[in-house]
């Protein structure tokens, strides 16, 4: 016996359908309208469409403001001075846990089932931050998938004690090593990469870099990043956020490094920030890399921007791509679902019979229409069970 059937559904390729669920899973997905599908409880979803869940593959729950009252953004120099006011303002915030939850809710609420989160790690927080994302983590289990990177903000070499507190941190639960700026911020480019793929290594995790460095260093160490994911056998575990070498240099020059990241099964996460180049999706996706969309910093100290909505991010993608038809607008989509899930490792992700019900109900025509008009989510469901209702 399925357990709800979702009737009236028109799924994101136009057609619509019956869906049932049975436990956790997809147990059917009826087009003809003809099969006897029952079950112990149905909606009528008037031709809403139905989504996948949405997928956010960088953010950072330990920074945001949110459940902490609004905090007036102050522009830093260089992210080296930012990190170091970031810092000293700690002292003054509610707990990691209360505001990670906040903005867990908020995600939730506009239709993310799964996120990938990163959590500092430093010698002056020690692992605090990572204890209040994991403890957040485990109050909205039932609700959402989250995974956590041991984060190094304040770099590796240029943070004596870092190294240990994030081997320490990746044996109490964190998920991935993270990476910051081999070159612009610890100066030491061999120094730090060899000290995240050894940890990456010596656990058995994947990689998530930070990458800020631009022009040929960018480039640079983008390569190197795919010279060490093959070596380690890493293949599809390691993903570089920002990567504005890629979107600062001409292709001409991109190109051998997105064949190497190609390769290497090296994801780019992009955000399409407003002050920056970033990668050029289109060129990236056509050599190969699986290029993703992710929101990155929500109310906190580095943006006073974002509503944890990646349906919102995919249409700041395809804004500032310049995407205006239907299917590229479907690829603005694509960037928060499908190459997001292929990023973070997620088997059995989409819209298909056998995978999780983790599904997103909205009024909406189609694709292209959700990214534009990003409408309320009428239903967010998580494993078959909903988790948050018009809104």
């Amino acid at each position: 016996m399925n357990d709800l059937i979702l009737r009236n559904a028109t799924l994101p390729g136009g057609e619509t359908a019956t869906i049932a669920i049975a436990g956790q899973r997809i147990a059917a997905i009826d087009r003809t309208g003809h099969s006897p599908v029952s079950g112990s409880a149905e909606l009528d979803l008037r031709g809403a469409l139905v989504l996948p869940g949405l997928v956010d593959g960088h953010i950072h729950l330990d920074k945001t403001y949110l459940g902490d009252g609004w905090h007036s953004h102050r522009p830093s120099t260089s992210i080296v001075a930012h990190v170091a006011a970031e810092r000293q303002e700690r002292h003054a915030l509610a707990p990691v846990e209360q505001r990670a939850s906040a903005l867990i809710e908020r995600a939730i609420t506009n239709g993310t089932t799964i996120l990938r989160t990163h959590a500092d790690i430093d010698p002056v927080s020690g692992l605090s931050n990572l204890d209040g994302i994991l403890a957040a983590r485990e109050r909205y289990r039932d609700a959402i998938t989250i995974q956590v990177v041991a984060f190094p903000q304040s770099g590796i070499i240029a943070a004596p004690g870092t190294y240990d507190l994030l081997d320490e941190a990746l044996r109490c639960g964190a998920d991935l090593i993270g990476g910051l700026d081999p070159a612009g911020f610890d100066n030491d480019v061999d120094g730090h990469l060899e000290a995240i793929f050894g940890l990456a290594d010596r656990h058995s995790v994947g990689v998530d870099i930070h990458l800020h460095d631009a022009g040929d260093v960018g480039l640079a160490e983008l390569q190197q990043i795919a010279e060490r994911a093959v070596a380690l056998g890493m293949q599809g575990r390691v993903t570089v956020g920002h990567a504005y070498a890629l979107g600062t240099e001409p292709w001409r020059r991109v190109a051998p490094v997105a064949e190497a990241l190609a390769s290497a099964g090296v994801s780019i996460m992009t955000t399409a920030p407003g002050s920056h180049a970033f990668p050029p999706v289109l060129a990236l996706r056509a050599a190969g890399v699986n290029v993703f969309a992710a929101n990155d910093n929500i109310r906190d100290s580095w943006s006073p921007f974002g509503e944890a909505d990646m349906l919102e991010r995919m249409m700041l993608v395809a804004y500032r791509s310049g995407f205006t038809t239907d299917a590229e607008l479907d690829v603005a989509f694509d960037l928060g679902t499908n190459a997001a899930a292929r990023a973070l490792g997620i088997e059995g992700y989409g819209l298909a019979v056998g995978n999780p019900a983790d599904l997103v109900v909205l009024d909406a025509r189609h694709v292209a229409e959700a990214v534009v008009a990003r409408p309320p989510r009428r239903y967010v469901m998580r494993h078959g069970v909903i988790v948050a209702q018009d809104g």
